[in-house]
Formats: structure tokens, C-alpha cells, sequence
């Protein structure tokens, strides 16, 4: 499929699926239906590398800029943790090895980050100011946090310690499925978590992304004793993807973490009119901070 008249490809690596597919940037969505290829296992960096490569060759796409999600903290392109893939990654220059494998400028950031900005610019946190968190459930559980509408990367909450376990293993889309939990059941889990991060943060707003967004009316109603409003994210699972090709681009909204871009080819002058580094293996620049204060308008990282 060779996409025409789109400038950006996001790619969102999850534990269990990679997925992505051409970003229309002005109306926050997807321009093209998504292609989603199975993780590898083990899901080595090379492995992972193939796989992304053949979303991008899925969609005739070379030399144009790409955004891809990792979940793990990311700083400047780097992985620091790789919870739910390989631990090979583990000090990878993601941007360098993706850049190189495709053939295009690569930029790459957290996964939750991603889907968090994209929430926070078009969908469910669109002009809301205070403390809002953006989670997304699925393989294990990501999280964004805003104040007024600026992101503090890579808060990977999901790994805080939850009845003496790790968050996610309880609380993750997947922890109820490996554990036959029934929706009522698996609502008192995530109630108890949120009732930790209320506790932690008092966010004003939470917004539930992931796989299971599309079956908030299945668990949202359960939970009782939170202050905050909770709401369902509007681009549910594509969020990644969204948030993935704002910070390719340098977009209105993209992530306050400055992001390494790793051009294998040259690259274009980012949309903000910043210079492009120059070509090569060892080119990058951070990305411009974002988002300012209710600068957005109405799905997230996790598996579907």
C-alpha cells in the first residue's frame, strides 16, 4: 500500500503486537487502516527492528519521517527499562537502530507519553488544565502525567507496588485475562490503584486508554470512591500511534521529553522550522516542548 499526501507513519511497539499506520495530523487520526503484526519471541531489538520495518514497507513508506512508541523509558532516543519486551533493549539507541533499519528519520519516545499527548491534544484531556493522568491498560499498564497540559515523560507508574505486587501484574489488561477475573472483580483492582495514584498525585482527571477502552461500559461503572472524574479515551487504542507521529514532526502537542531523531536519509526541516541535523548515523535534536495549555481537541497504547 503506498500512502500519498500523508507526512508522518507511527508505529506503536507494545508487548504483545506492533501496530501503526499513516497520521493525519490536523484531525488527530489514523489515515489509513492500521497494519498490526504479532511481537516476536522473544522480542530481541533486532526482531523487533524486523517487524517495524515491515509495517513501514507495508505502507510504501521510505526517507519520510517516523514515530515510533516504545514501552520502557526512553531518554533521547535510548532505552533505559524494557518491562514487557526483551531485556536486550536495555541501553539500545532505538532511534539509531530504526533509523537505520528503515531507512528514515526515526523519532522515539514512551509509549504511554505518546498516547497520553495525543489524548491530551484531540481526544478525552483536550483543554483540561490541572493534574490529569492518562493510563492505558493492556500488557501492562502505561502512564502520562500532565500539569496544565505539559508532560513529565517517562512516570512508567504502572510499576509502583500495589498490595505488595507490582501494579501492572494486578491491575493490566492482561492480568485479568491470565487470571479469569470477571469485570467486577478486575474494577476493584483497578479501583484500588487508581485510589493510589489519588493519593500520590490528586489529579483533577483521569483518562482510561488502552485495549480495554473500547469496554469502559464493562468496568468504568464499578469503580466507586474516586474523586477525580474518570472518563474513557476517544482515540482508544490508536492513541499511540497518534501521539507517535505528533513527535516525528515536532507537531503542536509533542511530548515535553526532547525525543533523538536518527535520520538514515535526510531529513526535512521539522514543522516547528527548526533546522534538520544533518544526515548520518550520529545526527539527532531533541524535539520542541509541548503541549501548552489547552492546546488540543477530542485509543492508547495497550494491546487490541
Amino acid at each position: 500500500m503506498d500512502v500519498t499526501g500523508t507526512d508522518v507513519l507511527g508505529v506503536d511497539i507494545g508487548g504483545s503486537g506492533i501496530k501503526g499506520a499513516p497520521v493525519d495530523l490536523a484531525r488527530g487520526e489514523l489515515a489509513a487502516e492500521r497494519r498490526k503484526i504479532l511481537t516476536p519471541q522473544p522480542s530481541t531489538p533486532d526482531a523487533v527492528a524486523d517487524r517495524v520495518r515491515e509495517v513501514a514497507e507495508h505502507f510504501g513508506w521510505a526517507g519520510r519521517p517516523v514515530g515510533v512508541t516504545f514501552p520502557g523509558v526512553v531518554t533521547r532516543g535510548t532505552a533505559r527499562t524494557a518491562a514487557n519486551v526483551d531485556k536486550r533493549w536495555i541501553g539500545v539507541d532505538v532511534a539509531r537502530l530504526l533509523g537505520e533499519r528503515l531507512g528514515s528519520p526515526v523519532t522515539v519516545l514512551n509509549d504511554a507519553d505518546a498516547a497520553g499527548v495525543a489524548e491530551m491534544t484531540f481526544g478525552a484531556g483536550r483543554g483540561r488544565t490541572g493534574t490529569v493522568l492518562v493510563l492505558t491498560f493492556g500488557t501492562g499498564i502505561g502512564s502520562a502525567l500532565f500539569v496544565d497540559g505539559r508532560l513529565v515523560p517517562n512516570t512508567e507508574l504502572g510499576h509502583l507496588e500495589l498490595a505488595g505486587h507490582e501494579a501492572e501484574k494486578r491491575a493490566a489488561g492482561k492480568a485479568r485475562e491470565d487470571h479469569d477475573l470477571s469485570w467486577t472483580q478486575w474494577a476493584r483492582r483497578v479501583q484500588d490503584y487508581l485510589a493510589h495514584l489519588e493519593m500520590l498525585f490528586s489529579p483533577e482527571l483521569f483518562v482510561i486508554g488502552g485495549g480495554v477502552s473500547r469496554k469502559s461500559e464493562k468496568f468504568l461503572p464499578l469503580i466507586e470512591g474516586i474523586r477525580a472524574e474518570i472518563v474513557p479515551a476517544e482515540l482508544r487504542n490508536n492513541a499511540g500511534i497518534v501521539g507517535a507521529g505528533m513527535a516525528a514532526v515536532g507537531a503542536p502537542g509533542a511530548p515535553g521529553q526532547p525525543a533523538a531523531r536518527t535520520p538514515a536519509t535526510g531529513a526535512e526541516p521539522s514543522a516547528t522550522g527548526a533546522e534538520a541535523p544533518a544526515a548520518g548515523p550520529d545526527a539527532s535534536r531533541p524535539a520542541p516542548q509541548g503541549p501548552p495549555p489547552g492546546d488540543g481537541r477530542g485509543a492508547a497504547a495497550g494491546e487490541s
